[in-house]
């Protein structure tokens, strides 16, 4: 116990690419595992989940001969936004289907929906061979809404709890707080940070930076130890005077770095790549910052232990 790691998945934007000019840093879509004192979390559902769900199968399989007594796979899954490239893995996830999977997916839609309407409509019925309600596993959707935090303890079901302001972690509870921000079209996108004792790691994917820096972000995000940022476009891509990337809800790497700098974070990452850099750009952007230590462009299979 008492670990806190973090394995990247899928590190790309938009849509998951397969070539030979992108296996270095993948080509699967937006997906990280987070594993803190003995419980699982998984930041978003684009395809790189299908590959955490078939190594979960694996385990399970092999934890016993019996199927009754083998160890259940729970899971906490945490979508940013629902979005195809954070989705495109979840029908795939195989411990969906096994009768005594526990997974608990959090998120946010508009207020007058609900996520789980709203994964059966995008999924299932008309776009998979399965409804949403002929998943085998015990699923559980929950809709998330400002002021609250999701709790994990040991043997317990995860709570969601109503907040006033910051929110410590206490023993050896795990705390996920977020925030909504308005920064991705169309309406917005769910910023996460996972706090275990004295360790933070900060998830901000999809969202676009403000002149200036994004303060609301900076504050969230203040000492963490790992911040986990959207970097879709260089700024030349960003500023491109014939097609320019401005209020598509993404930020450069250069916005990320300045968030890193005003959040005083540890540790950046990079993230959520558009999927026209091959592995070629992305050593060069790598080679830019290879100076600083602190700052990494995420590749699947990455693995950070804090």
């Amino acid at each position: 116990m008492n670990e806190f790691k973090v394995k990247f998945r899928g590190v790309r934007g938009s849509y998951p690419i397969a070539d030979k000019d992108f296996l270095q840093y993948g080509g699967n879509t937006s997906c990280v595992e987070v594993n803190v004192n003995g419980h699982l979390i998984v930041l978003d559902a684009g395809t790189g989940l299908i590959n955490v769900g078939n190594e979960l199968l694996s385990k399970y399989i092999s934890s016993n001969i019996n199927n009754e007594e083998r160890t259940p796979i729970n899971a906490t899954v945490l979508l940013s936004h629902i979005h195809q490239d954070h989705l495109h893995g979840f029908t795939f996830f195989r411990p969906l289907h096994i009768p005594s999977s526990q997974i608990n997916v959090f998120g946010n839609v508009n207020y007058n929906e609900s996520l789980s309407d709203e994964l059966a409509g995008l999924l299932f019925g008309k776009s998979f061979p399965l409804d949403l309600g002929d998943i085998a596993g015990n699923l559980n959707i929950i809709d998330l809404n400002e002021s609250e935090a999701i709790i994990l303890r040991h043997n317990m079901p995860p709570t969601v709890k109503r907040v006033e302001g910051d929110i410590k972690p206490e023993g050896d509870d795990v705390i996920i707080t977020y925030y909504r921000s308005y920064a991705h079209p169309q309406e917005g996108v769910l910023i996460y940070k996972i706090s275990y004792k004295d360790k933070v790691l900060v998830y901000a994917t999809d969202k676009e930076s403000y002149e200036g820096g994004d303060k609301k972000l900076v504050n969230f995000a203040r000492n963490c130890n790992i911040l986990i940022h959207d970097a879709q476009y260089t700024t030349e891509d960003y500023m491109d005077s014939f097609a320019p990337k401005q209020g598509y809800g993404h930020s450069t790497f250069e916005m990320a770095v300045e968030c890193k700098k005003q959040s005083n974070a540890e540790k950046l990452v990079f993230f959520h790549f558009d999927p026209s850099y091959d592995d070629n750009k992305l050593n060069g952007i790598k080679e830019h910052y290879k100076a600083d230590e602190s700052i990494i462009l995420a590749y699947e299979g990455l693995e950070i232990e804090l």
